[in-house]
């Protein structure tokens, strides 16, 4: 299956415009801009895009087979998909939980999914992505963010790189569209754990809600979503986004 493209010259926010018109479109559909003006992240964070200069798009998905119970399996996929296209651009790039794309210890990219579900299914996905492509300052605060540029060292054909990116999102998602099988869940969840940030076995410095530190080592995520961390006491806990956090 291929995407539609809708092109706009500038928005708001490419989810926010996308779930307005969902209802009168097909499944697949994507949207982009390179002028997004007020960019979402998870849980009220922004996204800073210069215009022109960038990335930041949303697909819409309607024929998702995912149980709610099962929904991060597509943050898997979607995340599976814009690694193996960064991939290409150069090594280093992996998965940080929950929901960023990472080149070594910097982000290039963020990703927001937002579902509308009721107790059975999934009714509607929209997976929102911004990528840092050729912007080369940032103005805002964020501590570590790192484009494409800056990797590559030259500049990069964003139109290109939006239908790698495009292509391989709906070709790695679109298996969610019929009943996968338990095993093959379990091997896409096999693929994301074998690129995501700091699953080395390894412990990592973390900070609870409260401050107070944790030394821990990622064991799994879960379906839900939750990250699976264990303690150098060899406690086990499980936390969703902004229960727990990395130091970096």
């Amino acid at each position: 299956m291929k995407a539609k493209y809708i092109l706009l010259h500038n928005t708001a926010s490419t989810n926010s415009y996308l779930a307005s018109v969902a209802s009168m479109l097909p499944d697949m559909t994507m949207v982009y801009t390179y002028n997004q003006t007020s960019g979402r992240g998870q849980r009220g964070n922004s996204w800073e895009s210069e215009p022109d200069k960038n990335l930041t798009f949303s697909i819409l998905f309607k024929g998702l087979a995912l149980h709610p119970a099962r929904q991060f399996h597509l943050s898997e996929a979607v995340s599976i998909a814009i690694v193996n296209i960064l991939e290409q651009y150069a090594d280093g790039f992996s998965i940080k939980w929950p929901n960023d794309i990472y080149y070594k210890d910097s982000k290039i990219c963020g990703i927001l999914i937002e579902n509308v579900i009721d107790s059975h299914r999934i009714i509607q996905a929209i997976a929102g992505i911004g990528i840092n492509v050729n912007q080369e300052k940032f103005m805002s605060d964020a501590p570590n963010p790192i484009s494409l540029i800056h990797i590559v060292e030259t500049s990069i054909d964003t139109e290109k790189l939006l239908h790698e990116l495009g292509d391989e999102i709906i070709s790695t998602v679109s298996p969610l569209c019929g009943e996968m099988s338990d095993d093959a869940l379990a091997q896409l969840h096999d693929q994301y754990l074998s690129k995501l940030y700091r699953y080395d076995n390894a412990f990592h410095p973390f900070t609870l809600p409260d401050g107070t530190p944790l030394e821990a080592k990622i064991v799994d995520v879960q379906p839900d979503g939750k990250l699976i961390v264990e303690s150098t006491t060899g406690t086990t806990s499980a936390h969703y986004f902004k229960e727990i956090a990395f130091v970096i």
